[in-house]
C-alpha cells in the first residue's frame, strides 16, 4: 500500500519494514545477513507479534539501525528517534530512506570511507626463473556472511605486485613496469576491480569483475604486456576465484602469472658488452595481499575482517 505523513503504522507494516527480504527491502535484508549483494552482518532487529502496540524503543531501534547504516555508507536519509507517547506515524521518506540504504549495500557501499588496511600475506619466488612464474594466495574468511559483509561495507582485497630487482638490469625494468608502475594496487571490490597504475599494454580487461562475479574456476581481472623493446612478449597476468558460489564462498584465491617467452643470448661472466652474464634470468616476483576492510569507525558494530591467509603454490620455471 502507499503511504503518507500522517498514516498509522500497523503491526505487519512495521515488520515488512524490518524483515522483507522483497523490494522494497527492510532493514534487516540489507544490514543483517542478508543474500547475495545484501547484508552487512549486523545484528538484527526484532520484529512484533500480531496485534502487538509498536512501541517507541521498536521505532527507535529501526531509526538507530538506519542510522547507522547511513553514517557507514554516507548515504543521506531523514530518519530520526521519535519519543514514549508519540503517535507512532508512517514517515514520508522512511520508504525511500530504506531503498536508499539498500541500494548503497547492493553496490558495495562505494561511499564508504570508514575503511583501514592490514597485510594478508605475501609470496616471493625462491629463485629466479627463466620462463614462468606462478603465485597464488588465499584469503580466509570465518563464515559466507562475514565474506559478503566484508565485500559489500566497502571491503577490498588489493593485490600489490612487485619484483625483487638487482638480477638483470634489462627485464628488472620489464617486471618492475609491469608490476609496480602499470599495475600498481589492483583493488577486487564488490562489483568492479581498479587499477592505480598505468601504461604498458592492455591484453586483458577483466577489471569489470569483482567479487561478485567471480566463480570457482579463474576469472581473469588483468593482463598486462611488456612495451620494452626486444620483451614485447613477456606478460604479467592476475586471476582471482572462489572456493564456492558467492552464496557459500569462504575463500577468495589470487592468482598471479608472469611469463617471459622473449629469446635471449647467454653470454659468459667474462662478456664486455655491458650485458648480464644470464641475460635470460627474470628477476623473483612478489604477490603481496592487503585487506582494505571496513571498520566500525562510522556505525558498523565491529570491524570486518579476513581469519587467515595462506599461499597456494609459488613455482617457476
Amino acid at each position: 500500500m502507499a503511504y503518507t505523513a500522517g498514516d498509522t503504522i500497523l503491526d505487519d507494516e512495521y515488520n515488512t519494514f524490518v524483515n522483507s527480504s522483497s523490494s522494497p527491502y527492510g532493514y534487516n535484508h540489507f544490514a543483517g545477513p542478508g543474500a547475495g549483494e545484501y547484508g552487512l552482518n549486523q545484528s538484527t532487529i526484532s520484529t512484533v507479534s500480531a496485534g502487538d502496540t509498536i512501541n517507541a524503543s521498536s521505532w527507535n531501534a529501526l531509526f538507530t539501525g538506519m542510522d547507522n547504516i547511513a553514517d557507514h555508507t554516507n548515504t543521506s536519509i531523514t530518519a530520526s528517534s521519535v519519543s514514549a507517547g508519540d503517535t507512532i506515524a508512517i514517515r514520508a521518506a522512511l520508504i525511500t530512506d530504506l531503498a536508499s540504504l539498500a541500494a548503497a549495500v547492493a553496490a558495495g557501499s562505494t561511499g564508504a570511507t570508514a575503511l583501514a588496511t592490514n597485510a594478508v600475506g605475501t609470496s616471493t619466488n625462491s629463485a629466479t626463473w627463466n620462463s614462468t612464474s606462478t603465485i597464488e594466495r588465499s584469503v580466509t574468511f570465518t563464515d559466507n556472511a562475514t565474506m559478503r559483509a566484508f565485500f559489500n561495507a566497502g571491503g577490498k582485497i588489493r593485490i600489490d605486485p612487485s619484483c625483487v630487482t638487482g638480477i638483470d638490469g634489462s627485464k628488472d625494468t620489464v617486471f618492475n613496469d609491469l608490476t609496480v608502475t602499470a599495475t600498481g594496487n589492483l583493488d577486487l571490490g564488490a562489483h568492479a576491480t581498479t587499477r592505480s597504475g598505468s601504461g604498458e599494454t592492455l591484453t586483458t580487461n577483466g577489471l569489470a569483475n569483482g567479487f561478485h562475479d567471480l566463480g570457482t574456476g579463474y576469472t581473469v581481472l588483468l593482463k598486462l604486456t611488456s612495451n620494452n623493446a626486444g620483451y614485447t612478449s613477456d606478460t604479467v597476468e592476475y586471476s582471482a576465484k572462489l572456493d564456492a558460489a558467492v552464496s557459500s564462498a569462504t575463500v577468495l584465491t589470487i592468482k598471479m602469472v608472469s611469463s617471459d617467452p622473449a629469446a635471449d643470448t647467454t653470454y659468459t661472466s667474462g662478456n664486455t658488452s655491458g650485458v648480464p652474464a644470464n641475460p635470460n634470468e627474470a628477476p623473483r616476483m612478489t604477490l603481496a595481499l592487503i585487506e582494505v576492510y571496513p571498520t566500525n569507525g562510522e556505525g558498523l558494530s565491529a570491524n570486518i575482517q579476513s581469519s587467515s591467509n595462506a599461499q597456494v603454490s609459488n613455482t617457476q620455471s
